[in-house]
């Protein structure tokens, strides 16, 4: 791609583009439309900022933990107030999806306000310089970026539809149905209490005290995913924790619903309002245990037994006294084998997306950069 970057324009963004809040309109008139919110949404409460497009919109996050976010929007929606509108006056001038990635690769810390309460106001960003290529260089610009944008949603999709496929067998292989392929047969499984197969692990440590290094917290585990991709340490947190050793699995017993469970790679301190557990190798495979926990039958029944309305906490005890029909150790391994495929497939598909970002990161910052 050649381009003639000695005829590019460097002007301000409010010279070239309307940036807005559009009016509110209230959480129970939202609902009463029937429309949905696209953007920035943690639930139906308080105000809304609302907005008719034609046909796209190009969003700025300016306020909170996300300020500075760009984000792309191609339908009706409905977002938060912590949400600018950033609109090309004239679209010969400027393209809106170029403005999106151009705005993408942008350094918007100098027009980010406050560090406790961070925002971008309309008069900090209207000040921002932009260079300006002439239309058909940001048409090939925006074709770039846009194959690149395509080649992730298709590793997300790949994503999605590998998870799917597992859940799938997870809740053949535990429901009535006891199914998985040519693999088992209905005298394969066996019905065994979960303290049988699961060992309590409830050992105490105190956060200044401890030599350990590492923290999980239940905000450090995603759903259905074994794996913590993100810790703390123990400097972040107060009040006795729990320790945890390497091969050990945590269990977010608050808010079951959230479907958290990981194995830990690592010995360190994790959360009270989570529930370690040790596999029982005389009843069950070390590897097998963390999946049977990830599967529907598990988890609806973790719900189940959960205690209390505005955050509701399994016992442990609860838990242990439960019965579950499991497939009979003899028979785990090949089950792991099939899990273990599925897993690393997954985390090839999350490194080819990992590429393509940083690919498109560092193509921001050589074009538009």
């Amino acid at each position: 791609m050649k381009l003639r970057k000695e005829t590019w324009k460097t002007v301000r963004l409010g010279e070239v583009c309307e940036l807005f809040q559009p009016k509110t309109i209230s959480g129970k008139d939202l609902i009463a439309n029937g429309k949905y919110l696209v953007w920035g949404a943690n639930g139906i409460i308080g105000k809304y900022n609302q907005y008719n497009q034609e046909d796209e919109q190009v969003l700025i996050s300016c306020r909170g933990e996300k300020c500075g976010t760009i984000n792309y929007s191609n339908k009706y929606a409905w977002v938060t107030g912590n949400s600018m509108v950033a609109k090309p006056r004239n679209v010969k001038q400027i393209n809106k999806r170029f403005l999106y990635f151009l705005l993408s690769g942008t350094d918007l810390s100098s027009v980010i306000n406050g560090t406790a309460q961070p925002q971008i106001t309309r008069k900090s960003i209207e000040v921002l310089k932009i260079p300006i290529p002439l239309p058909d260089e940001q048409k090939q610009i925006t074709s770039l970026f846009q194959s690149l944008e395509t080649a992730m949603e298709q590793v997300e999709g790949q994503e999605k539809n590998l998870l799917q496929l597992k859940n799938n067998i997870l809740q053949d292989l535990f429901s009535e149905k006891k199914f998985c392929g040519n693999h088992l047969k209905e005298t394969d499984f066996e019905t065994v209490r979960f303290d049988k197969v699961a060992i309590n692990i409830s050992e105490r440590v105190e956060p200044k005290k401890t030599t350990l290094t590492t923290y999980v917290g239940l905000e450090h585990l995603d759903a259905d995913n074994l794996r913590i991709e993100r810790t703390g340490t123990p400097d972040d947190v107060i009040g006795t924790k729990l320790k945890i050793y390497k091969g050990d699995i945590i269990f977010g017993k608050r808010r079951a619903y959230l479907r958290k469970v990981a194995v830990s790679h690592f010995d360190g301190i994790a959360s009270a309002h989570s529930m370690i557990l040790r596999a029982n190798e005389k009843h069950i495979e070390k590897d097998f245990l963390p999946y049977f926990m990830q599967s529907d039958a598990f988890m609806s029944r973790a719900i189940q037994i959960s205690e209390g309305s505005l955050s509701p906490t399994i016992k442990n005890k609860t838990l242990a006294q439960q019965e579950f029909t499991l497939p009979k150790k003899e028979k785990q391994k090949e089950l792991i084998s099939i899990f273990k495929q599925f897993d690393l497939t997954m985390d090839q598909l999350k490194q080819q997306k990992v590429t393509l970002k940083h690919l498109k990161q560092k193509l921001l910052n050589e074009i538009l950069g």
